[in-house]
């Protein structure tokens, strides 16, 4: 690509602030208050971060193309030192998605020379494993639902099982949306009919796949978990509509980014996605420590918890703006790229 496109950093910050919605209406545990927007919150629930995700594999490529020989060893390097670093964050946030990113970068970085019929068929492997082991393995070992505890995390068995099959973001399957974003990043952007068709077949698809579940529990109600497209379990058609839905979104923020080249407006929200690993961070321990320090962290309506997530973007926006006027990246994103070079 001959230039820097900026509508992925606009994806980035729509993804981030999926998550921050997700994480506060989590951990404050609201289910009480308006039943719209109780509904709009659970629209983002395992759709923010399966685009995070999918981006990741898109800068995974980009990575590889101006590393060029490097491209490998590095990557293999930020892999280990997101798991470092994931691992070493989890007490603070259970749910922590980073040592889950090293482990998929572990697999991009043996990909990055592929062809894309290898990536395709690799993410079928990743996609398809997943069921087979449920034949063979019980997902809610360990797992209290209703608190979200996972008790055996730091037992080697227990880690791993977390890590590789029942954990809020295992790699298998979750490394496919990472490949997904790989290949995304390997078509031409730049041309409005490779972005058109990409759309409209993304679309398609997602909307496909949320119909199909939709008719298979009403058929099957037995099997709705297996059936439908929750993250958790994360089944093929939770892949199929997670995914597609990322790409949508993420070539919807190509075009825009194109179409409205010289929007002060999304200009905004660029430098807020180039700060994306920051924010993450900031949003737990920043944001939820406010929470905590005010004893206001559990039990909250709906409405509280929306008001407390839009507050923190606002914040993010502001915060990573103000920062690039002096900073080319951000704090964690300096830090990060001068330990994985």
């Amino acid at each position: 690509m001959a230039s820097r496109i900026h509508g992925y950093d606009l994806a980035r910050s729509l993804a981030i602030f999926g998550m921050v919605v997700v994480n506060y209406t989590l951990v404050m545990n609201a289910v009480t208050g308006n039943n719209l927007l109780i509904g709009f919150a659970h629209l983002f629930q395992g759709r923010a971060a399966a685009m995070f995700v999918v981006l990741a594999g898109v800068g995974t490529t980009l990575f590889a193309r101006s590393r060029a020989a490097r491209a490998r060893a590095s990557l293999l390097k930020r892999a280990v030192l997101l798991i470092v670093i994931g691992l070493l964050f989890t007490p603070v946030w259970p749910a922590d998605i980073l040592h889950f990113y090293g482990f998929y970068f572990i697999a991009g970085a043996f990909l990055i020379t592929a062809s894309n019929r290898t990536v395709w068929m690799s993410i079928l492997f990743f996609v398809i494993t997943f069921p087979l082991l449920l034949l063979f393995l019980d997902y809610e070992t360990a797992w209290n639902f209703e608190t979200f505890a996972y008790y055996d995390f730091w037992t080697i068995k227990g880690m791993f099982r977390h890590i590789f099959f029942n954990g809020f973001h295992p790699v298998f399957p979750w490394t496919a949306f990472l490949l997904l974003g790989m290949w995304l990043a390997r078509q031409n952007l730049f041309n409005s009919a490779v972005r058109l068709k990409l759309m409209v077949w993304s679309l398609s698809i997602w909307v496909a796949s949320e119909l199909l579940s939709d008719q298979l529990i009403r058929y099957f109600d037995e099997a709705a978990e297996l059936l439908g497209t929750a993250p958790m379990p994360p089944t093929p058609l939770y892949l199929l509509a997670g995914g597609s839905l990322a790409v949508f979104v993420i070539v919807g923020c190509v075009w825009l980014s194109f179409k409205f080249s010289s929007s002060r407006v999304l200009s905004l929200f660029y430098k807020t996605g180039e700060m994306s690993l920051s924010l993450y961070v900031l949003h737990v321990v920043l944001g939820m420590g406010i929470l905590e320090a005010m004893d206001k962290l559990e039990n909250h309506t709906i409405e509280f918890s929306l008001l407390y997530a839009f507050s923190f973007c606002l914040f993010g926006i502001v915060f990573a703006n103000l920062w690039g006027m002096k900073f080319k990246q951000g704090p964690l994103e300096w830090i990060f790229r001068k330990l994985g070079n």
